[in-house]
């Protein structure tokens, strides 16, 4: 069962689906503060809410990942317009951080498969993103993306909403999952659980690199075959859905830490 199903606190305003939607995207929150990857207050996820492919909800800009609640979280539409918060408050008084606003809305706008968007600026994430020939297949973490990665060439801080045609562009009609040049990670995922198993395993596979790189010694690099072979394996329906089971599993990590997500 999913630990996030306490709906005590749901403003009468918002609906069931989308309440649950904002306590399991506040646990996500919360999860990546506790696998420290956190940037301060910066960076940002995502989620689209049910029965408008137009509006999402992202953080409220200032809060910081540890202490994200349900009510935290704003629906903005796809022009940056903001349209409430979880407390049923109007326009004007929660914040939403630009740059975070064009990353997100540019996918949410272009990949309808893509319900929850994830980004990072950790240490590893950075490091990879610096180097020139991107993620290796040294690691089995690596191989569940060998075919399945993107590239995005950094411009700046996302600022400038022209960036959104490049960065579809760039991620493409399938991949889930993207390197920023010299900036993080990205990644999609159809549910929340994807999207997190997703993060979670692109920035293990960025450590790992990082950790082989330092050691100095010649890397092993798996045959072709082999990588095709182990990306096609996770890659598969049934290891896709295997998602819930480890985020079912990794909600017990927050659980108890401080005020409830789910209000």
């Amino acid at each position: 069962m999913n630990i996030a199903v306490k709906t005590s606190a749901k403003p009468a305003h918002i609906s069931e689906e989308e309440w649950q939607i904002r306590c399991d995207l506040a646990a996500l929150y919360r999860l990546v503060a506790h696998h420290r990857m956190t940037d301060l207050i910066y960076t940002h996820l995502s989620a689209r809410l049910p029965g408008d492919e137009h509006h999402f909800l992202i953080n409220r800009y200032g809060v910081l990942f540890h202490e994200m609640r349900a009510s935290d979280l704003v629906k903005v539409d796809l022009h940056g317009n903001v349209l409430e918060d979880g407390a049923g408050d109007a326009m004007s008084s929660p914040k939403v951080n630009a740059a975070g606003f064009t990353i997100h809305s540019a996918i949410h706008m272009a990949r309808e498969d893509l319900m929850c968007v994830v980004h990072t600026h950790t240490s590893a994430g950075i490091a990879v993103s610096a180097q020139k020939h991107g993620l290796l297949p040294i690691s089995q973490h690596a191989l569940r993306f060998y075919g399945h990665l993107a590239y995005h060439g950094y411009e700046g801080i996302a600022l400038d909403l022209d960036e959104r045609e490049r960065l579809i562009a760039d991620l493409g009609p399938t991949h889930k999952a993207m390197i920023l040049l010299n900036h993080g990670l990205l990644v999609g995922g159809r549910t929340i659980p994807e999207a997190w198993s997703q993060i979670y395993y692109l920035e293990r596979a960025c450590q790992a690199q990082v950790a082989a790189l330092a050691g100095g010694a010649e890397l092993v690099l798996p045959p072709e075959e082999v990588r095709l072979k182990t990306a096609a394996q996770f890659n598969s329906p049934r290891t896709l859905d295997s998602s819930q089971f480890a985020w079912d599993s990794s909600l017990a990590l927050i659980e108890g830490q401080g005020s409830d997500w789910r209000s």
